[in-house]
């Protein structure tokens, strides 16, 4: 449940090991970078939060992750859901939410629901995900173009009506920094793929405005300097207040840290062909978010963009991920105060380039061509994601998707009548039973497909279809692979009914699943054992010798 891949690869660790990961360690630690001061400045906190984060956390869900080369931190997902708590409940809150999500982590690793993260629906992932990138996007206008505006709206649709109306605000040096950043990013990823074009656009657009002085915002201007040190910052005091008013973005915080991290494990897999230990992963996020608040850190997660470059760089073990979290913290020790004089559009074009990246675009077209309920998910997902709230997107999303399900497999369960004279050919397959078999008096039921509560409205249906009462019947339910509490008692109405009407049930092919489930519930006790029957021919065998038996009597 809890065993972590480096204390498994410590092992048999050795120095060409160690250096490859020394390698990949510092390489990501430098990736990391700004994408940690952007996505923090991006979530309405200090840059220097998003570092830490990538500290704290990023070491510990290396050290006791069950990933071998998952690197951890900020992601843009985080974005959108940390900044609506801050903004409904403070920084306070903020942390608060985070401790709880690691809590519900950790829960969510012993209880072992690692496995189940991979049955959320494609459908929701991609719409919250491209819904995400979407309002990352939107929400670098004003920096992308140095627009003065004092304070940017929350929501969508009124942050675009706030920059069409002060779009004449523009600041003509903002906007040759970020389309030079954005250009130095593009060109240079086409030629050197190691070393990212984010920092170089950082190093040379800085060097730039610094020299000549330019009259654009900067971390420095903004925010003043970053705090280069790390400590304790926060001692969670928690009550039932708090819990209550908390616990929705709390569990919203634990669900994406859940889903990206086991996503950006299970593309790691399939680069080294390893396996990753899904429970100790959700154990390692939830004590790296815990820790995270503690020392003043936004939500972390697994970082399918960094932990793609730390394989590539060469990264055997764990032990690259713990260098690239101590690479960030000499950085910040010692080059902290370097990063006051960054401008914020070079940071607004990194973070556009992250939102088209991280907006599965092809992925969205693609499910155009999906099932029609499907695209509907899609669309309502991305549409409640951006316009209104990514936890109520992702709630409604799953309950749609779960609908939609249970739709589609009440249409995969039929049931059909095999009788003497046919009625209704539809519901007949003669090649099933032969009716010439079938003795006067005996009615068959078949039923296809799982009997639960969204299939059960067929049978009852079929049931009231019927005018002339059989002396036996015959339930047979060889293609029943499951069933649930209302099939159950589905199946004691219709056995009462029988009953009622003094008609004799045999129940033939039953599977191991509703076996188990009929006996635990007792059924199998009150209908009996002699009336279940292995196939078609021993319960019409059964059926005769009752018939018989009546008719002797």
């Amino acid at each position: 449940m809890f065993k972590p891949k480096f204390f498994t690869l410590i092992k048999n660790y050795d120095k060409e090991t160690f250096i490859s990961d020394l390698i990949a360690g510092v390489i990501v630690g430098i990736v990391a970078l700004p994408l940690a001061i952007a996505f923090a400045i991006a979530s309405g906190v200090a840059p220097e939060k998003g570092i830490i984060t990538a500290i704290v956390a990023g070491f510990l869900i290396s050290f006791l992750g069950g990933s071998r080369v998952q690197i951890g931190g900020p992601t843009g997902a985080f974005v959108v859901i940390i900044y609506g708590v801050i903004q409904n409940y403070g920084y306070t809150g903020l942390l608060v939410a985070t401790f709880l999500a690691g809590i519900f982590l950790v829960i969510m690793g012993f209880a072992k629901l690692g496995s189940l993260i991979k049955f959320i629906p494609h459908p929701v992932i991609v719409g919250f995900t491209s819904g995400i990138a979407l309002i990352i996007f939107s929400s670098q206008i004003k920096d992308l173009f140095g627009l003065s505006i004092t304070k940017v709206p929350a929501d969508f649709i009124e942050k675009w009506y706030v920059y069409f109306s002060n779009f004449h605000t523009y600041n003509y040096w903002s906007i040759i920094i970020s389309i030079s950043s954005l250009m130095i990013i593009i060109v240079w990823q086409k030629f050197i793929k190691k070393i990212p074009g984010s920092i170089i656009a950082i190093i040379l657009t800085t060097i730039f405005a610094t020299a000549f002085n330019l009259p654009v915002e900067t971390i420095g201007s903004r925010f003043g300097s970053i705090k280069a040190s790390l400590g304790i910052e926060f001692v969670p005091q928690i009550n039932f207040e708090t819990v209550k008013n908390l616990i929705q973005p709390a569990f919203t915080i634990a669900m994406l840290a859940a889903i990206e991290s086991l996503l950006s494990a299970l593309v790691a897999d399939g680069m080294i062909g390893s396996k990753h230990r899904s429970n100790t992963e959700l154990i390692a996020q939830g004590i790296a978010n815990i820790f995270s608040s503690l020392f003043g850190g936004i939500p972390a997660t697994g970082a399918i963009a960094r932990t793609a470059t730390n394989i590539k760089n060469g990264a055997k073990t764990p032990v690259a991920g713990m260098i690239h979290a101590l690479t960030l913290l000499l950085i910040l020790l010692f080059f902290g105060k370097y990063a006051n004089l960054i401008p914020m559009a070079t940071l607004a074009a990194i973070l556009v380039v992250v939102s088209y990246n991280m907006s599965e675009w092809r992925s969205f077209v693609k499910l155009f061509k999906s099932p029609r309920h499907d695209l509907m998910v899609l669309l309502i997902t991305f549409f409640l994601t951006v316009v209104f709230d990514l936890t109520i997107a992702i709630e409604i999303g799953l309950i749609m998707s779960v609908f939609l399900f249970m739709h589609r497999m009440s249409q995969v369960t039929n049931v059909g009548i095999i009788r003497k004279e046919f009625e209704d050919t539809e519901d007949i397959d003669e090649t099933i039973v032969d009716p010439k078999k079938i003795p006067d008096g005996v009615e068959i039921f078949e039923i296809n497909g799982p009997f639960f509560f969204g299939a059960v409205d067929k049978f009852k249906e079929t049931i009231e279809k019927l005018e002339k009462l059989p002396k036996v019947r015959i339930l047979r339910m060889r293609y029943v692979n499951a069933i649930d509490s209302t099939g159950i008692h589905t199946l004691e109405e219709f056995y009462y009914d029988c009953k009622k009407h003094n008609i004799k049930l045999i129940i033939s092919g039953i599977h191991a699943q509703p076996l188990k489930a009929l006996t635990d519930s007792g059924f199998f006790d009150v209908i009996g054992e002699e009336n279940f029957c292995g196939n078609i021919d021993e319960a019409l065998e059964k059926a005769k010798q009752y018939l018989n038996k009546k008719n002797s009597e």
